[in-house]
């Protein structure tokens, strides 16, 4: 039997603005499955991951649907028990004075930093101190947020969107803006996770930020679904060069990939 799935999209049809994102999408994305979804800058990325945090609704068709955990109205509030999110979109938002142990702090509430009526509790701190400890943050717990390098606030961002233990982490260009050190610590922590059970969706037009995990793979072009298939055969040559629209060249070493002009 296959793993139930968190995303079930069918023709959905969705705007930002004057213009179509997607005008025919359907796709299903499973609990337990690593997934990847690439594709080149306006592919429509960002704008899959704000249906799935419902910062974006498609048009009402009765032929249309998009359910998540199985429904098709949802619980903002129960929806970030399960979903966590660590976006570089997030990042910008944070306020630069708030200290790092806030940043995490405000993944219990949904919010960017910690408002005068949201009292955390002695439980929720002690989360917070466990995973900050984890993902070797401690040493920043009073630091403001735009005194610490972006490999430091990503990791900030993640232990924020762990704070619920969620079935699925949701990762928009995860690597986006890192240097080698701070991309391979990520990386790795990224791996633990998933092989202690996490599901994860990693959205990305990065290569080399596909951890070996990752079993399948999605390629989105034009708001329209072009590829979907074992992630081994689809982050080849060919498949991604009519992807990126230019010729390029795979190569593999130990489950992770690095892409060469062909």
């Amino acid at each position: 039997m296959s793993p139930a799935p968190y995303l079930e999209l069918r023709q959905v049809e969705a705007w930002l603005g004057p213009r179509p994102v997607f005008t025919n999408l359907s796709l299903d994305l499973h609990l337990g499955e690593h997934t990847v979804v690439l594709g080149p800058n306006g592919s429509g990325k960002s704008s899959l991951i704000k249906l799935l945090s419902r910062e974006l609704y498609p048009v009402v068709k009765p032929e249309s649907w998009l359910r998540i955990f199985g429904d098709t109205t949802v619980n903002l509030w129960a929806l970030r028990g399960r979903i966590g999110l660590v976006s570089v979109d997030l990042q910008a938002g944070y306020v630069g004075s708030v200290p790092a142990e806030q940043v995490v702090l405000s993944g219990f509430f949904g919010s960017v930093g910690i408002g005068r009526s949201q009292v955390a509790n002695a439980a929720q701190r002690q989360r917070v101190a466990e995973l900050m400890e984890e993902l070797g943050l401690t040493a920043l717990r009073g630091r403001p947020f735009n005194q610490l390098s972006d490999g430091q606030r990503r990791r900030l961002l993640l232990a924020r969107a762990l704070v619920h233990n969620p079935e699925v982490l949701v990762l928009d260009e995860p690597t986006n803006g890192l240097d080698l050190r701070a991309r391979h610590q990520l990386l790795e922590i990224l791996r633990r996770l998933a092989q202690a059970g996490t599901t994860l969706l990693l959205v990305t037009h990065q290569i080399e930020a596909i951890i070996p995990e990752v079993s399948r793979c999605v390629l989105l072009q034009n708001g329209a679904v072009v590829g979907d298939g074992p992630a081994n055969v689809l982050l080849r040559n060919q498949p991604l060069s009519e992807l990126f629209g230019t010729s390029l060249r795979v190569i593999e070493a130990d489950g992770w990939r690095q892409v060469l002009p062909g």
